[in-house]
Protein backbone atom coordinates (compact mmCIF):
# COMPACT_ATOMS: atom_id res chain seq x y z
CA UNK A 1 0.00 0.00 0.00
CA UNK A 2 1.58 3.33 -1.04
CA UNK A 3 0.42 6.01 1.49
CA UNK A 4 1.48 8.87 -0.87
CA UNK A 5 -0.86 8.34 -2.92
CA UNK A 6 -3.96 8.35 -0.46
CA UNK A 7 -2.81 11.53 0.99
CA UNK A 8 -2.74 13.56 -2.02
CA UNK A 9 -5.97 12.06 -3.22
CA UNK A 10 -7.30 13.67 0.52
CA UNK A 11 -6.43 17.11 0.15
CA UNK A 12 -9.02 19.65 -0.36
CA UNK A 13 -9.01 21.75 -3.32
CA UNK A 14 -7.81 24.92 -2.58
CA UNK A 15 -9.40 27.36 -5.66
CA UNK A 16 -11.59 30.15 -4.18
CA UNK A 17 -15.01 30.03 -4.30
CA UNK A 18 -16.97 32.12 -5.94
CA UNK A 19 -19.52 35.00 -5.49
CA UNK A 20 -22.83 33.55 -6.05
CA UNK A 21 -24.09 37.56 -6.57
CA UNK A 22 -20.76 39.88 -7.88
CA UNK A 23 -23.17 43.11 -7.34
CA UNK A 24 -24.37 42.13 -3.71
CA UNK A 25 -21.56 43.67 -2.70
CA UNK A 26 -21.45 47.15 -3.63
CA UNK A 27 -25.09 46.81 -2.22
CA UNK A 28 -23.89 45.60 1.05
CA UNK A 29 -21.08 48.46 1.46
CA UNK A 30 -23.81 51.21 0.57
CA UNK A 31 -25.78 50.27 3.20
CA UNK A 32 -23.51 49.96 5.81
CA UNK A 33 -21.80 53.04 5.56
CA UNK A 34 -24.78 54.63 6.83
CA UNK A 35 -25.24 52.17 9.74
CA UNK A 36 -21.37 52.96 10.75
CA UNK A 37 -22.58 56.90 10.74
CA UNK A 38 -25.60 55.97 13.37
CA UNK A 39 -24.33 53.93 15.45
CA UNK A 40 -20.91 56.93 15.48
CA UNK A 41 -23.89 59.78 15.87
CA UNK A 42 -25.63 57.75 18.71
CA UNK A 43 -22.25 56.75 20.70
CA UNK A 44 -21.15 60.81 20.28
CA UNK A 45 -25.10 61.47 22.26
CA UNK A 46 -24.63 59.31 24.68
CA UNK A 47 -20.83 60.63 25.52
CA UNK A 48 -22.44 64.42 25.56
CA UNK A 49 -25.73 63.20 27.68
CA UNK A 50 -23.16 61.34 30.42
CA UNK A 51 -20.74 64.36 30.49
CA UNK A 52 -24.07 66.79 30.86
CA UNK A 53 -25.29 64.27 33.93
CA UNK A 54 -21.87 64.25 35.57
CA UNK A 55 -21.43 68.02 35.59
CA UNK A 56 -24.81 68.12 37.12
CA UNK A 57 -23.34 66.16 39.66
CA UNK A 58 -20.77 67.81 40.54
CA UNK A 59 -22.41 71.18 40.14
CA UNK A 60 -25.05 70.59 42.82
CA UNK A 61 -26.09 73.82 44.71
CA UNK A 62 -23.49 72.60 47.98
CA UNK A 63 -20.68 72.25 45.92
CA UNK A 64 -21.57 76.29 44.21
CA UNK A 65 -21.55 77.36 47.91
CA UNK A 66 -18.13 78.26 49.26
CA UNK A 67 -19.64 78.91 52.45
CA UNK A 68 -19.27 75.40 52.78
CA UNK A 69 -15.90 74.80 51.01
CA UNK A 70 -14.04 78.09 51.77
CA UNK A 71 -13.21 78.67 55.18
CA UNK A 72 -11.04 81.48 54.94
CA UNK A 73 -13.40 83.05 52.77
CA UNK A 74 -16.33 82.59 55.33
CA UNK A 75 -14.26 84.09 57.81
CA UNK A 76 -13.67 86.88 55.87
CA UNK A 77 -16.70 88.03 54.82
CA UNK A 78 -18.15 87.36 58.43
CA UNK A 79 -15.82 89.36 59.71
CA UNK A 80 -15.81 92.37 57.79
CA UNK A 81 -19.40 92.82 58.12
CA UNK A 82 -19.67 91.70 61.35
CA UNK A 83 -17.37 94.69 61.87
CA UNK A 84 -19.19 96.94 59.86
CA UNK A 85 -21.95 96.43 61.76
CA UNK A 86 -20.56 96.99 64.67
CA UNK A 87 -19.18 100.48 63.33
CA UNK A 88 -23.10 101.86 61.56
CA UNK A 89 -24.94 100.44 64.77
CA UNK A 90 -23.34 102.19 67.30
CA UNK A 91 -22.84 106.42 67.68
CA UNK A 92 -23.23 108.83 70.61
CA UNK A 93 -24.15 111.78 70.91
CA UNK A 94 -20.84 113.38 69.81
CA UNK A 95 -19.95 110.93 66.70
CA UNK A 96 -22.92 110.53 64.94
CA UNK A 97 -20.95 112.49 61.78
CA UNK A 98 -18.74 109.67 62.13
CA UNK A 99 -21.12 107.01 62.05
CA UNK A 100 -22.63 108.70 59.03
CA UNK A 101 -19.32 108.69 57.41
CA UNK A 102 -18.27 105.42 58.19
CA UNK A 103 -21.85 104.06 56.49
CA UNK A 104 -20.92 105.35 53.66
CA UNK A 105 -17.51 103.49 53.56
CA UNK A 106 -18.92 100.73 54.37
CA UNK A 107 -22.82 100.45 52.77
CA UNK A 108 -24.00 100.47 49.50
CA UNK A 109 -27.06 100.22 46.95
CA UNK A 110 -30.44 99.56 48.80
CA UNK A 111 -28.56 98.65 52.75
CA UNK A 112 -27.06 102.81 51.79
CA UNK A 113 -30.66 104.39 51.35
CA UNK A 114 -32.11 102.83 54.04
CA UNK A 115 -29.43 103.75 56.34
CA UNK A 116 -29.62 107.02 55.30
CA UNK A 117 -33.41 107.66 55.52
CA UNK A 118 -33.54 106.16 59.41
CA UNK A 119 -30.45 107.78 60.79
CA UNK A 120 -31.58 111.05 59.87
CA UNK A 121 -33.97 110.49 62.79
CA UNK A 122 -31.72 108.99 64.94
CA UNK A 123 -29.08 111.51 64.80
CA UNK A 124 -31.59 114.00 66.15
CA UNK A 125 -32.91 111.10 68.67
CA UNK A 126 -29.47 110.90 70.09
CA UNK A 127 -28.52 114.85 70.80
CA UNK A 128 -31.89 115.48 72.20
CA UNK A 129 -31.85 111.99 74.25
CA UNK A 130 -28.25 111.83 75.05
CA UNK A 131 -28.67 108.25 73.34
CA UNK A 132 -25.24 106.15 73.23
CA UNK A 133 -25.90 102.82 71.36
CA UNK A 134 -23.21 100.26 70.96
CA UNK A 135 -23.96 97.35 69.03
CA UNK A 136 -22.11 94.05 68.61
CA UNK A 137 -22.20 90.69 66.63
CA UNK A 138 -22.08 87.87 68.19
CA UNK A 139 -22.89 85.22 65.96
CA UNK A 140 -22.61 85.64 62.43
CA UNK A 141 -23.45 82.98 60.24
CA UNK A 142 -22.54 82.73 56.26
CA UNK A 143 -25.77 80.86 55.02
CA UNK A 144 -24.48 81.53 50.86
CA UNK A 145 -20.84 82.28 49.29
CA UNK A 146 -20.60 82.34 45.48
CA UNK A 147 -17.87 84.72 44.16
CA UNK A 148 -18.21 88.11 45.12
CA UNK A 149 -21.71 87.48 46.75
CA UNK A 150 -22.95 86.32 50.16
CA UNK A 151 -25.66 85.99 52.43
CA UNK A 152 -25.37 86.06 56.54
CA UNK A 153 -27.67 85.89 59.41
CA UNK A 154 -26.24 88.03 62.15
CA UNK A 155 -27.15 87.70 65.87
CA UNK A 156 -26.50 91.63 67.36
CA UNK A 157 -26.11 92.89 70.98
CA UNK A 158 -26.81 96.16 71.51
CA UNK A 159 -26.59 98.27 74.47
CA UNK A 160 -29.09 101.28 75.17
CA UNK A 161 -27.28 104.31 77.23
CA UNK A 162 -29.36 107.33 77.80
CA UNK A 163 -27.24 109.96 80.36
CA UNK A 164 -28.21 109.44 83.91
CA UNK A 165 -30.66 106.09 83.50
CA UNK A 166 -29.48 102.65 83.56
CA UNK A 167 -28.33 101.20 80.28
CA UNK A 168 -30.80 98.59 78.68
CA UNK A 169 -30.04 95.38 76.14
CA UNK A 170 -31.62 94.29 73.48
CA UNK A 171 -30.94 91.82 70.72
CA UNK A 172 -31.33 91.79 67.04
CA UNK A 173 -31.30 89.27 64.13
CA UNK A 174 -30.55 90.53 60.83
CA UNK A 175 -30.47 89.23 57.22
CA UNK A 176 -27.68 90.75 55.66
CA UNK A 177 -26.40 90.81 51.42
CA UNK A 178 -22.61 91.47 50.93
CA UNK A 179 -20.74 92.19 47.69
CA UNK A 180 -17.23 92.23 47.60
CA UNK A 181 -15.99 95.08 45.96
CA UNK A 182 -12.59 96.80 45.55
CA UNK A 183 -11.31 93.88 47.58
CA UNK A 184 -13.77 94.40 50.68
CA UNK A 185 -16.97 93.34 51.69
CA UNK A 186 -19.55 96.03 51.57
CA UNK A 187 -23.58 95.77 53.07
CA UNK A 188 -25.51 95.87 50.10
CA UNK A 189 -29.30 95.08 52.03
CA UNK A 190 -30.15 94.78 55.38
CA UNK A 191 -33.27 92.62 56.54
CA UNK A 192 -34.32 92.45 60.41
CA UNK A 193 -35.75 89.56 61.39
Amino acid sequence: MNVSTETASVQPDLEPVPDPDPEAAPARRRWLRPVAALLVLALLGVGATLFVQGRQLRDTPATSNHALTDSAATARVAGDVSSALGKVFSYNPRSTAATKESAKDLLAGRALQQYASLFGQVEKQAADQKLTLTSQAVRTGVTRLSGSSAHLLVFLDQVYEREGKTATTAAAQLSVTAELRGGHWRIVDITSR
